[in-house]
């Protein structure tokens, strides 16, 4: 059975009180918040594997601490790119934030991750759901959104996420959450993620220009680094990966199974201290992203003074195909008056 605790962990910018729930079941413990619905502690046998900050002046300071890279948060409308921050839908042409070099990313400049969502919680069952209702060209995107956000245990070590949406008008919609894990322990967030082994179930990926935009292409990933359906030390391949100064994987993996109602997406392991992570998914792609823009320097102080570095975290983000909404060749993300966005993504995490 799962425990369900709240407590105040800060007032938002504006003021308004940031509540946060601890949820308990066995040997895992998850902590979120009402800002940004953000996963601010995930704990395995005691020890916490994410990263995140204390308090709320490391959620919205861009000083001292560092800027946030969406610790745990949920993103969107659209997570993710978009090129040129630009999408035509039904023959309107609509401008967002360019926030990403020309792009846009995870929603803009205020995006889901950036507001105080209501939190209701539910003993019974050990839940807790968010809420959040997102006007008409709120960051540039059309209609309305009423967005739910469910965070769950499961007797398995599982932390459950479901996500749900409902629309006033056709616009696209692709959440994600971003939590940064290390098995290792988020205090080793410094010494990066090269011991970390990664399976990935993924025969092919979607190759991205230089700007990080898909090409609209979907590749196999035979003979190349993104070659993961083996267990892969990650050590071994990082300094490998593309990206110049911001080497490392930020690709999206194609799932191999759709038809499943959650597909195994990937496990990874750390081997030093035998924890583990599975994730299964009903999304059709995981953008597997290893913290390459997280600044190399000692300026990023997290929980308990730890410092996060380049390479420090990983993330595990379910979702659409990034650009889907300018690459009619991919999984389509457009939600229309009358239908229900459903997402669901498990984190099980153990130890040997």
């Amino acid at each position: 059975m799962t425990t369900v605790t709240k407590d105040c962990f800060g007032a938002s910018p504006d003021g308004q009180e940031v509540s946060r729930f601890t949820l308990t079941r066995g040997a895992v413990e998850l902590s979120v918040i009402s800002w940004g619905a953000t996963i601010t502690a995930l704990k395995v046998d005691g020890e916490d594997v994410v990263l995140g900050f204390d308090d709320m002046a490391g959620y919205t300071s861009a000083e001292g601490r560092g800027k946030n890279p969406y610790f745990g948060a949920v993103v969107g409308r659209v997570a993710n790119r978009i090129a040129d921050g630009k999408f035509k839908l039904d023959g309107k042409e609509y401008q967002l934030a360019q926030n990403n070099g020309p792009n846009a990313l995870h929603g803009g400049l205020v995006g889901l991750d950036k507001v105080v969502w209501i939190a209701a919680m539910e003993e019974g069952n050990g839940t807790v759901t968010f809420s959040y209702l997102g006007r008409d060209r709120e960051e540039g995107y059309p209609g309305d959104v009423l967005y739910n956000v469910r965070y769950s245990l499961d007797d398995q070590g599982g932390v459950r996420i479901d996500f749900t949406g409902t629309v006033t008008a056709a616009t696209p919609l692709n959440l994600a959450n971003h939590v940064y894990f290390n098995l290792a322990g988020h205090k080793t967030g410094a010494a990066g993620l090269e011991d970390h082994v990664m399976r990935m179930a993924a025969d092919s990926f979607t190759p991205v220009s230089d700007k990080l935009i898909p090409t609209g292409s979907v590749a196999s990933v035979a003979g190349t680094v993104f070659d993961l359906r083996t267990p892969t030390r990650l050590g071994d391949v990082l300094s490998k990966c593309p990206g110049g100064a911001n080497n490392g994987f930020d690709h999206n993996f194609v799932m191999a199974n759709t038809e499943a109602p959650l597909n195994f997406v990937c496990r990874v392991s750390h081997p030093p201290t035998g924890r583990w992570l599975e994730c299964f998914t009903n999304q059709p792609g995981c953008q597997f992203y290893t913290g390459n823009f997280v600044p190399t320097d000692e300026s990023l102080r997290g929980k308990e003074g730890a410092i996060y570095k380049k390479h420090g975290g990983f993330c595990l983000e379910t979702q659409k195909f990034p650009d889907s909404i300018n690459q009619p060749n991919f999984p389509s993300c457009v939600v229309r008056p009358g239908e229900v966005y459903k997402h669901t993504v498990v984190y099980k995490v153990g130890a040997k």
